[in-house]
């Protein structure tokens, strides 16, 4: 037996040349060619050229996926970015993960590929994606389930619930965390803000979700579930034992058997008789206003839980991040937290009402400029349904298109000064000649039809943590670092910060909560 393994690994290895060979001259005369000049398209009996954007397909199978997804700092395109808009212009051909694709740092194009949703392109994230996620999961889903799925979700975050239920959670869940700071700074004191941003809005989300608790033991090994997963989805997609991503596939059926349980509880509950008090959160939304199966109920769950968390998490520690690099921002935002502060004192108001929110007028330019130059959602993953000629090239049916939008946020073009942090240029009195045309080329939440259903929630959140922060703590990075956001990967040593409680005779103490 083993002189006959032998024989056939000798043989294998003998062949092994000519098979790669043989892989090599398919890829070069197939996918290669389709990214030459010489691309041809069959219609019938006719044979037409197409003019596709300039680019090249790079490594055989791989082609520029790794060069695309190197990490760089979030206030610049990268160097990989930079170098093929210089070479072949904003709109050029590519091979990105295994597939031919047009990648656009161009706004209208980006604009054209959003508007045209479910017409001319339509979502297409990689497989592994859906495989991590679940195959019911806004992310991934296409067409009428996507549509189902997304009224679910805008009627649960709808204004009214925004209003009434939402912005009392955020602010309790704010003051939790705060609350549990050092009051003043020494060798202990230092922390990390994105730490601090992820416990914030995971405890939000869970409640809001599964009416789970923070500070449960339940809550807690779930968060600890969902850090390993999190670090699968965003890692490569090798199922083998002991990579992040199969970690992660066994974390997502523990997280998926907790909220099981939860809907079994929930099932039972809402089948008494003398069930009048319903816990108002998703899962019970979901259970009473929709027909969803459980798998879909299940994946929506795990797709808004990731979708809510991860990325204002992300957002609030860039916000934190760039208004410590900016005190004239931080005094100006401080001034209006005050004004609002007072005027809640003279009402008799202890919390935060919608019309204090609304009156966070620099807090939303701060957001505002936290999301375009931190750019959290970098890109979209889209697929060209139908043949598509824009500005003089051919995109044919079947290619991917990236919209890249972090390439129009840092457009020298449309931004003055694009990689400087200025909350100012928000301000509609202070709209420079190129600014006047920020507010379509900003889509820090992607746009048309899969506009995040979460967006107003997001702001939310960001607004009324930093209105709680810059009342009570000043701060400083304890290591100052660049921030590295993209691919997806953590801060340098979780941006570390060192917080100093507002001294007691501060104006801004009166309001503390």
């Amino acid at each position: 037996m083993a002189a006959m393994m032998a024989s056939i690994t000798s043989e294998l290895l003998f062949f092994l040349p000519f098979i790669l060979l043989a892989l090599l001259t398919f890829y070069t005369t197939t996918v290669a060619k389709c990214h030459g000049g010489q691309y041809y398209w069959w219609r019938g009996t006719k044979r037409k050229r197409l003019n596709l954007p300039p680019g090249a397909a790079g490594w055989p199978f791989v082609g520029e996926t790794f060069g695309y997804l190197r990490a760089h700092p979030a206030t610049s395109v990268g160097r990989f970015m930079q170098q093929h808009i210089a070479r072949y212009g904003k709109i050029y051909r590519s091979s990105l993960f295994g597939e031919r694709t047009v990648v656009s740092a161009d706004a209208g194009l980006n604009r054209y590929i959003l508007q045209n949703e479910g017409r001319l392109f339509e979502c297409s994230y990689p497989p592994s994606i859906g495989g991590i996620l679940g195959k019911w999961s806004m992310l991934v889903l296409v067409g009428d389930p996507h549509r189902e799925m997304r009224a679910i979700s805008l009627n649960f975050l709808s204004s009214v619930r925004l209003r009434s239920v939402l912005l009392p959670e955020v602010e309790r869940h704010t003051l939790l965390v705060l609350r549990a700071w050092p009051p003043s700074p020494s060798p202990s004191s230092s922390f990390s803000a994105q730490h601090e941003a992820k416990k914030f809005t995971f405890n939000l989300m869970a409640k809001n979700i599964m009416s789970m608790d923070p500070g449960e033991e339940e809550t807690e090994r779930l968060r600890r579930e969902y850090i390993t997963f999190m670090k699968g989805v965003v890692s490569a997609p090798l199922n083998l034992p002991g990579t992040p991503y199969w970690k992660a596939l066994k974390s997502r059926v523990s997280i998926l058997g907790v909220i099981e349980r939860k809907m079994e509880e929930r099932i039972v509950k809402l089948s008494k008789e003398d069930a009048s008090v319903e816990q108002d959160d998703l899962l019970g939304w979901a259970l009473k206003q929709s027909n969803l199966s459980k798998e879909q109920i299940l994946d929506l769950l795990l797709s808004l839980l990731f979708a809510g968390h991860e990325t204002s998490s992300m957002a609030l520690a860039l916000a934190i991040f760039f208004l410590e690099g900016c005190p004239k921002a931080v005094q100006e935002l401080r001034e209006e937290h005050l004004g609002i502060a007072r005027r809640q004192r003279l009402r008799g108001g202890c919390k935060l009402s919608w019309e204090d929110y609304k009156e966070m007028v620099f807090t939303q330019c701060v957001i505002n400029e936290t999301l375009r130059l931190g750019n959290v959602v970098r890109f979209l993953h889209r697929k060209v349904i139908r043949d598509v000629h824009y500005n003089g090239y051919d995109i044919p049916r079947g290619w991917k298109i990236l919209p890249v939008l972090s390439a129009v946020h840092l457009d020298s073009a449309l931004y003055e000064d694009p990689s400087r942090f200025n909350p100012w240029r928000w301000k509609s009195n202070a709209l420079s000649s190129a600014g006047v045309v920020q507010s379509s080329n900003f889509m820090p939440y992607g746009g048309g039809t899969r506009l995040c259903a979460g967006s107003e929630l997001a702001k939310l959140e960001i607004a009324v943590f930093l209105h709680h922060l810059v009342l009570s703590y000043r701060w400083e990075l304890a290591e100052p670092d660049q921030a590295f956001v993209f691919p997806f990967v953590d801060f340098p040593k979780g941006l570390p910060i060192r917080v100093y409680r507002i001294a007691q005779d501060d104006e801004s103490e009166v309001f503390r909560r």
